[in-house]
């Protein structure tokens, strides 16, 4: 069968094995893997978003790891850009995209295409929230109706979020959210071999816990602690699952093990709503957690 600009994805819940059979897979059709992590595009961010090791990093080349530091917000669509130049270039040396992680957003986007948005500039954002905690945000809501009535209509006036990005949009722009909305790019005829790791919830849940232990063992905990002294609290990395937990217990708010019980606890919620996510995809081939080679067998059949 001939493809039209095939790409393949790798997907499953956190701690199910994406990387390893993703390096045997890449090792054995020759292939590259493309990074759908949206934690793992940040330097700093690197045990507790279990990042690839420099080893098997080594063993084959990987892209969109590391792109920028946290001191910049890596948009959903400066991936999809990135990604889809990764993929005419990946074409025009005839060769298939491998895209392997665990954040449905990315995987939607280099498939369907995401809205335009520019670089979030944090500082604009912590101006305006500041104002809105002072004022109170039904009157920067009101400020919203002036600049972008199209958004503000959607939003209650309480609602902090959304009125914060969308008045920060606008002031490092001059363009509305809505009309960069309208910008969206009509998304790339690809042919897509979607496949899944599927686990039993029980065993997918011992795994969770035991990478967490791992990872501590491999220095989280001292990660957690340089990140929380160079970087803000509301960059959007902050909030990944595991990190989040852990700041709570340097802010006093929780004990050690109370807080690496609550890692893990949200880790394996956060596995349950990956998992939820990928049953409503379509076209997702379920590869069991015994049977690895039959994602090899897909690959090779796609591949021919």
């Amino acid at each position: 069968m001939k493809h039209n600009k095939p790409v393949i994805y790798l997907m499953g819940p956190t701690a199910s094995g994406k990387t390893g059979l993703s390096l045997d897979i890449a090792k054995r059709f020759d292939l590259e893997i493309i990074n759908t992590d949206s934690v793992q595009v940040y330097r700093e961010f690197t045990i507790g978003s279990a990042k690839p090791t420099k080893a098997e990093q080594t063993r084959v080349v990987h892209h969109l790891l590391d792109q920028v530091s946290a001191r910049e917000v890596f948009s959903a669509d400066r991936y999809r850009a990135a990604a889809w130049d990764l993929i005419d270039e990946f074409h025009g040396q005839k060769t298939v995209p491998f895209f392997v992680g665990g954040s449905g957003m990315y995987f939607r986007a280099v498939e369907k295409g995401l809205a335009v948005m520019p670089p979030m500039d944090i500082e604009i954002r912590e101006g305006i929230k500041q104002e809105g905690l002072s004022l109170g945000w039904p009157v920067l809501h009101e400020r919203l109706a002036e600049v972008d009535p199209e958004l503000a209509a959607r939003l209650p006036p309480t609602d902090s979020q959304r009125i914060c990005h969308g008045l920060t949009v606008y002031a490092a722009t001059g363009k509305t959210l809505s009309q960069w909305h309208r910008l969206q790019p009509p998304p790339p005829d690809f042919t897509i071999l979607k496949m899944a790791l599927d686990w039993p919830r029980e065993k997918l849940n011992g795994r969770i816990n035991l990478r967490f232990d791992q990872m501590l063992k491999e220095g989280l905990l001292e990660e957690v602690e340089y990140i929380l002294k160079n970087f803000k609290r509301d960059h959007p990395a902050m909030k990944a699952v595991g990190y989040r937990q852990l700041f709570a217990y340097f802010d006093g708010e929780v004990s050690l093990d109370e807080a690496i019980e609550w890692g893990k606890r949200e880790s394996r919620r956060y596995a349950k709503r990956q998992m939820t996510w990928l049953r409503r995809e379509e076209g997702v081939k379920w590869i069991p957690w015994d049977r690895p080679e039959l994602a090899v067998d897909e690959v090779k059949n796609f591949i021919n």
